[in-house]
């Protein structure tokens, strides 16, 4: 069956039964996370929103019956904890929760906020849940990214804006381009584990991701894209989430980069889609693996 920006989750997810399954989605109690997590329920599976606002979480869980534990990505403490915590196998990890574009800030460890919440910790939770994954005998993990990875590929040499100017968009897009990185390197560790790892832009859809950002500077970016960014729904915009984390089309499939219910295309000059080439670089994708192996000690 064939899928478009306009499909939603429920669309896509119609025929799949989830019965039997465990899925965890962070940052399930806002935005695309809710109805992410209502879906994969609905279709049988047993789902536990991890989120750093519990009360919060426990309202959507109540709602569509899952489980709630506390998971706040930016301390390493905390998902230690959740990771501790978890018992038995997991067969879906989606990794849906994020920051976007704050100013300045900075961890208790010196790290810059986007960079620790996006991608370390999700990489020390997937990192941590190895076990577990592996023990579902098919386990899929959906990093979700954004079409952001195109303004900046990782910066080596100052990952943490130590020395070079922090502007929000800069370090939203290194962030978002670890998640796609991490996909890449992940499959090429674990697919001998059965374990396939994706990632995927849901779309520009209204969320409180966008707390951060003034409507202003959303217009400005709309209009530097040429005011073609579709506005999508939460239902749609949660579609390519389940379509990567549930879709017998993709069984065996990882390291891959997905938009709009498809794989992407190669990102074409001057349009503000695809994905660019640094992002699925495997060297790069190794040497990130490598880097946040020390960073977190």
């Amino acid at each position: 069956m064939s899928f478009d920006k306009t499909s939603t989750a429920d669309e896509v997810i119609a025929e799949i039964d989830l019965t039997g399954k465990r899925a965890i989605v962070t940052g399930g109690a806002s935005g695309i996370g809710i109805e992410t997590a209502r879906v994969l329920a609905n279709a049988g599976a047993e789902v536990t929103i991890a989120a750093r606002d519990v009360n919060a979480g426990q309202k959507v869980a109540d709602e569509i019956k899952a489980f709630v534990a506390p998971l706040d990505l930016s301390s390493q403490a905390s998902v230690k904890a959740f990771v501790d915590a978890w018992e038995g196998p997991l067969h879906i990890l989606i990794n849906n929760a994020g920051v976007m574009a704050p100013p300045l800030t900075r961890t208790p460890e010196g790290w810059e906020l986007q960079f620790a919440t996006n991608h370390l910790g999700h990489f020390a939770l997937a990192t941590g849940l190895y076990p577990a994954l592996a023990a579902a005998d098919g386990a899929r993990v959906v990093s979700v990214a954004s079409s952001g990875h195109l303004f900046s590929p990782i910066v080596f040499d100052d990952i943490h804006f130590q020395w070079r100017e922090y502007t929000p968009w800069l370090g939203y897009g290194q962030s978002k381009t670890a998640n796609i990185l991490f996909g890449v390197e992940a499959t090429r560790r674990w697919a001998d584990a059965g374990i396939f790892v994706n990632a995927l832009h849901p779309g520009s859809i209204a969320t409180n991701l966008q707390r951060h950002v003034p409507e202003s500077e959303l217009a400005r970016l709309r209009s530097e894209v040429g005011g073609s960014m579709f506005r999508k729904t939460p239902a749609q915009g949660a579609a390519t989430s389940i379509y990567v984390a549930t879709s017998p089309e993709l069984d065996g499939v990882g390291g891959k980069y997905f938009e709009d219910v498809n794989e992407a295309k190669p990102r074409q000059e001057g349009q503000f889609q695809g994905v660019a080439p640094y992002a699925l670089n495997p060297e790069t994708a190794e040497r990130l693996w490598e880097v946040s192996l020390a960073t977190l000690g």
